[in-house]
């Protein structure tokens, strides 16, 4: 009888190590996989990654930052800009951004100020008859082809203001509002007709330039800016009319010649018919 309850107490000594032995393997951590189940988890996430450091070099994904010498329009332009509806966004764009980039269709409003644009050709714009508004202050623009803003007929308002212009290109006829100063723009380059046809333009801004005369100006403009220019006489033509003498300019409230060598009190009859005198020097 001894020996039974011997034999029958070490069965169940063995059969209580053994639970606690395979718990142990079991709870590592809780609510993971048992012993077995988490080796065989291992083994083959070892495998996995022996077999991705074994990938050739071409077909691991390249991180790698783009070269300091790399150019912007090697990258998609809704990558380098931000782009809203109807709206892109390319301010100080790095890499540098050379010329103009490729815009989404239905583009209106465009915003590419203080980048290194060099030169606008006529394919820059000419599928993207949407835009309303074109901004490229600060570029270092010295060239336009003369048909570049032909296609748009919608276009509002153009800025091209800090650039390198010699010369201005043929100008769309919606103009509201066109600004071209701080350039090297001379009469030579500034065609006298250039803005006769342009009947709703209200802001023209020519300041800081080399022009020596003044072009044609619309009677729609209300805000004009030559000061800084090179400009020495005002012709009896250049507001009024001397063919007739009841034409008035009631839209003209503000006239900027200061900066130029024109005296302007030796041209009383050149502003019979405005409102207001221009701001320059009289003495």
């Amino acid at each position: 009888m001894k020996a039974l309850l011997f034999t029958c107490m070490l069965v169940l000594w063995l059969t209580a190590a053994s639970a606690r032995s395979y718990d142990q393997d079991s709870q590592l951590i809780p609510g993971s996989l048992q012993g077995r189940e988490l080796n065989g988890y291992f083994s083959d996430y070892l495998k996995s990654r022996r077999a991705t450091r074994a990938l050739p070099i071409a077909d691991e994904p390249d991180d790698s930052p783009i070269p300091d010498g790399g150019d912007a329009l090697d990258l998609p332009t809704c990558l380098l800009c931000v782009c809203l509806t109807g709206s892109v966004y390319c301010e100080e764009v790095s890499p540098d951004m050379t010329a103009v980039p490729t815009l989404p269709k239905e583009t209106a409003y465009l915003y590419a100020r203080f980048n290194k644009i060099k030169k606008i050709s006529n394919k820059d714009f000419a599928d993207i008859v949407t835009l309303k508004r074109i901004d490229l202050t600060g570029n270092l623009i010295s060239e336009i082809d003369d048909g570049a803003f032909s296609k748009l007929t919608l276009l509002e308002e153009l800025s091209l203001a800090e650039n390198r212009l010699v010369k201005l290109p043929m100008l769309p006829a919606k103009l509201t509002s066109f600004n071209a100063n701080h350039n090297f723009l001379k009469t030579k380059g500034v065609k006298a007709n250039v803005f006769k046809k342009m009947t709703k333009l209200m802001n023209l801004l020519l300041a800081d330039n080399e022009l020596e005369a003044i072009p044609h100006i619309p009677d729609s403009v209300r805000t004009l800016h030559l000061q800084n220019n090179n400009i020495t006489d005002v012709n009896v033509d250049t507001f009024c009319r001397s063919n007739n003498t009841y034409y008035l300019r009631p839209s003209l409230n503000e006239v900027r010649l200061d900066g130029n060598p024109v005296v302007l009190s030796k041209y009383p009859d050149s502003f019979t018919c405005m409102k207001i005198l221009p701001v320059g020097r009289y003495r």
